[in-house]
């Protein structure tokens, strides 16, 4: 095989006296990216539709009393644009409402369609699938010792914030 037909990846950046940490860093990165690249491909293809979408849909799953444009943006950590974008597209296919917020005419509060919520929780069904699929080669006692370890860094990360 030669040198142009092996994919990069930001593991191909590390060097051999590289400290640990960069390495664990750079192989997270690496996995995060080519589980979302296979996610979104299937998303795309099974679907029809982007990830943000999925993400959009997924915060008014768990919310069904509805979120103002503002709270949307926040939760996804994207912009206000970006957010507005989305509602357009999932208003115009009938898979949200957006409703003024009483007393208040330019806030709106968004919700799931009936449509949307079916549309939804397909989509949520395969999602599901194909995350265990990606990640199901690993054991019980492997996801355990992972999801442990990745809470002391997350536990660290939230403790060192900076403000």
């Amino acid at each position: 095989m030669s040198d142009t037909a092996i994919p990069l990846d930001h593991e191909s950046r590390l060097q051999e006296d590289d400290h640990h940490s960069i390495r664990l860093w750079l192989r997270l990165l690496t996995c995060t990216n080519l589980i979302e690249a296979r996610l979104r491909s299937r998303l795309r293809e099974e679907f029809g539709t982007t990830l943000p979408r999925f993400d959009f849909m997924a915060q008014l799953q768990r919310s069904p009393e509805g979120l103002t444009m503002g709270q949307l943006s926040q939760r996804m950590m994207v912009s206000g644009g970006n957010v507005s974008g989305i509602a357009s597209q999932l208003e115009s296919e009938g898979l949200i409402l957006r409703q003024p917020v009483p007393g208040n005419r330019r806030t709106f509060c968004v919700t799931l369609t009936p449509e949307g919520q079916q549309r939804f929780a397909d989509m949520a069904a395969r999602h599901e699938q194909w995350v265990i699929e990606l990640l199901g080669d690993l054991s019980d006692r492997e996801v355990k010792g992972l999801m442990s370890s990745l809470k002391r860094v997350k536990r660290g990360l939230t403790l060192n914030e900076v403000p």
